[in-house]
């Protein structure tokens, strides 16, 4: 049984070195996460009168995964190595502003987004975070622009596909972020939020191109790889939709109604694909144990 190609391997493993800044962009997320956690066990969350300090754990933790997994995809968007570097850069100095916003000003009291009856300061940062979105939005578009691009899509085509899923997803994401804005918080209608559009949509970018990647490490029927993408990538995309219907509607996802099921049922079979390649590696490894085994 052939096995995964240690060329390949190593290649991967030096094109992600490359990134190791946006990593560490990503990392700090994390750090920034932790330390907010421990205050809101020590303190609580609310910080008179507007902040909370609870809102900046989930900001940091879910910006730090999604610049890590931005490093992780990098090195396959067959940029040049210096529009590659000029995104690096741009894109690190607008996350490092983002936890900034998030966390400070949470911890001065003052809703980074709306600010009511704030300073100066408070407006221009406010004013800042959000061309700051709207800077992330535009860069983002740009960036996944070329993974459409057959130079990509011809160096890896598993990855590039499923990557292609994902950016579509990240566009939902940002067009939900757009929505918040709009709608001067997350919440519409009885009980509809729109963070979990906004937020499903970016962990695309962790598990479709997971499964791209989990296609890589096994070798089976080629023609088979492109059809789990396909699968996985369309059910993500599907329970999207679901999910930003019954929001739009102005109900909560957490009820039994046709669409939350629906969702479910979607991102249930997008994540088949992972159980299954999950098991043939598993299968894989247990029968060259034996092989070995047989062989002493």
């Amino acid at each position: 049984m052939n096995q995964p190609s240690h060329g390949t391997t190593n290649q991967f493993v030096k094109l992600y070195k490359q990134e190791t800044w946006l990593m560490l962009a990503g990392l700090i997320g994390f750090l920034l996460a932790g330390f907010c956690g421990i205050w809101v066990l020590l303190n609580g969350g609310p910080v008179a009168p507007d902040g909370d300090v609870s809102k900046a754990i989930s900001f940091t933790a879910a910006l730090g995964i999604f610049t890590i997994s931005t490093a992780a995809i990098l090195p396959v968007s067959g940029l040049r190595p210096r529009s590659k570097s000029i995104f690096r850069c741009c894109y690190i100095f607008l996350v490092l502003f983002s936890y900034f916003a998030e966390t400070v000003q949470n911890f001065r009291g003052v809703n980074p987004r709306f600010v009511q009856n704030g300073s100066a300061f408070d407006v221009v940062i406010a004013i800042s975070f959000s061309a700051v979105a709207l800077l992330l939005l535009i860069l983002y578009l740009i960036f996944g622009l070329q993974y459409f691009r057959k130079q990509a899509m011809k160096a890896h085509p598993e990855l590039v596909l499923g990557i292609r899923y994902a950016m579509i997803a990240v566009l939902i994401s940002f067009a939900a972020g757009i929505w918040i804005s709009i709608n001067a918080g997350r919440f519409t209608g009885i009980g509809g939020n729109i963070i979990w559009l906004h937020g499903l949509g970016f962990h695309a970018l962790q598990a479709i191109p997971f499964v791209a990647w989990l296609s890589l490490r096994k070798s089976f029927n080629p023609a088979a790889k492109p059809i789990l993408i396909h699968m996985s990538g369309i059910a993500y995309l599907l329970g999207l939709v679901a999910i930003g219907w019954q929001t739009l509607l102005g109900y909560s996802i957490a009820e039994w109604s046709l669409l939350p099921i629906l969702a479910g049922s979607c991102f249930l079979i997008a994540f088949t694909p992972v159980i299954w390649l999950l098991r043939q590696t598993n299968a894989s490894a247990s029968a060259l144990l034996s092989s070995h085994a047989r062989n002493i």
